[in-house]
């Protein structure tokens, strides 16, 4: 089995398409989508509906839950980009029933799906919507144990857009560390996917994950698009702002 994971799309469409193709050649069977396919970018539709037609499993991130309810501790930039996001879910594009449609599956979106060794979520295995684990928790033995605590053996996320593999030996290793793969061994490792729509890594190349579980291998892919299309889409939106474009160029 092939699995491919995406996450933290955030309305980027051009980035999807890119990610999309790729997987398409690497002959996976099934995608899982880790959440946040909304907030922030500029074809928040379209990405729903490339998600809901491409994905067999779709996880619900923090934006997608903003969209639906107020937001929760989000900086200005990130709620004036939801409140414009869900303007644009209200207003289509496609008929009333596509219109609703959008809604009613962000509406039923999981915080997680467990499936044997492999558990699935947008933030963490504590809480699986909104706990951002990030690089440096590896200092914090205490906050670490207790996350692996929650894990059968694997344990995928995104949230903070920022790739990787956290060890139980407290270390976080990037996909350059481990020349992007990793094996699935006896060990318990909590991984982060990395971001489709927003990489935060320095490196504004998409960033999706492949679990083969006959190889016992996680890969780590990153996937060049044209940044400065959705860039300047963000721009020519009065109520998005600018410094939404700037990070997706920049990769942070």
């Amino acid at each position: 089995m092939k699995r491919a994971l995406i996450s933290d799309i955030h309305g980027n469409l051009e980035a999807l398409q890119a990610v999309l193709a790729d997987i398409k050649e690497q002959n996976v069977d099934e995608i899982y989508c880790l959440g946040d396919i909304i907030g922030y970018g500029p074809n928040p539709c379209e990405c729903l509906d490339l998600v809901m037609k491409n994905c067999q499993v779709t996880i619900l991130g923090n934006h997608d839950q903003a969209a639906l309810f107020d937001p929760e501790g989000f900086n200005p930039v990130a709620l004036q980009a939801i409140y414009w996001t869900r303007d644009q879910l209200d207003r289509g594009p496609g008929s009333s029933d596509v219109v609703n449609g959008r809604w009613d599956f962000l509406g039923e979106l999981p915080t997680f799906k467990s499936d044997g060794e492999f558990m699935y979520v947008h933030g963490s295995p504590r809480d699986p919507t909104n706990e951002y684990v990030f690089p440096e928790y590896v200092y914090d033995q205490r906050k670490l144990e207790i996350l692996f605590g929650k894990v059968e053996r694997y344990c995928f996320m995104g949230h903070t857009h920022l790739p990787g593999v956290f060890t139980s030996h407290a270390e976080f290793l990037t996909p350059e560390d481990c020349n992007y793969e990793f094996p699935l061994g006896d060990e318990k490792i909590l991984v982060n996917v990395g971001s489709v729509g927003q990489p935060r890594d320095d490196n504004p190349l998409s960033c999706y994950t492949i679990v083969n579980t006959i190889d016992r291998m996680i890969r780590f892919r990153r996937i060049p698009y044209d940044f400065n299309i959705t860039a300047d889409k963000i721009y020519n939106e009065i109520d998005l702002p600018n410094q939404l474009g700037d990070r997706i160029k920049q990769g942070r």
